[in-house]
């Protein structure tokens, strides 16, 4: 299987150090990974053809007109689309199109970092299947969030109450979307159930072409 992996942007995120965490994990899943720290790679129709899995890492940027309709192609056509935390459900804040394929769109993180824990509520998915409930010290994502998505987990804010979904999975098209809030740096991929929350997430979105 081929993956992309396209990071760049707000600095804060290590998108470097986070790109390199995805591409072994998805090396270890038998996955051929290009890295891409370029837009403009988005915008190559022929070569995200080829692809099974999109991975955008990109925080607080703007996306072109032809960068988006390649991106938008793509996964339409089957090619799966995955991120975590602000490299995908904070990248273009003012490209609404792109916050309805992904299903979310960041707010805020009221707390800054601290340890709050993410809920698995569905057992079933293969994505989820067997992990617990986890705890997590990072940015705890308040995000807007399509109701429409297959909510896999949740999180709780201390603060009102307000209980948000955290990873979940949907479809563009053809295309399979995943995403996770969680991961901040490259250190939070340490907890073992966010890399294997994140792999799991990154393979089932990839494998929707091969339904098409």
């Amino acid at each position: 299987m081929k993956a992309l992996i396209v990071y760049g942007g707000w600095e804060g995120h290590e998108p470097a150090a986070v790109a390199d965490v995805y591409e072994k994990e998805l090396q270890g899943q038998g996955f051929s990974v290009r890295k891409a720290d370029t837009l403009d790679a988005l915008a190559d129709a022929k070569a995200l053809a080829e692809l099974d899995l999109i991975v955008i890492n990109w925080t607080m940027d703007k996306i072109s007109g032809e960068q988006w309709a390649g991106l938008d192609a793509a996964v339409r056509s089957g090619v799966g689309i995955a991120g975590t935390h602000g490299g995908m459900g904070d990248a273009f804040r003012e490209h609404t199109e792109f916050q309805h394929m992904v299903g979310g769109q960041f707010v805020a993180h009221p707390a800054g970092i601290h340890t709050y824990r993410v809920h698995i509520i569905d057992r079933a998915d293969p994505i989820t299947a067997d992990l617990n409930h986890f705890d997590v010290t990072s940015e705890q994502y308040y995000m807007h969030v399509d109701p429409s998505n297959h909510v896999l987990a949740t999180t709780t804010f201390e603060e009102g109450g307000a209980t948000i979904p955290a990873v979940w999975k949907r479809t563009w098209g053809k295309g399979r979307v995943f995403y996770s809030s969680v991961g901040h740096v490259a250190k939070d991929f340490d907890v073992p159930e966010v890399r294997l929350l994140t792999t799991r997430g990154f393979v089932w979105a990839a494998q929707g072409k091969a339904a098409v």
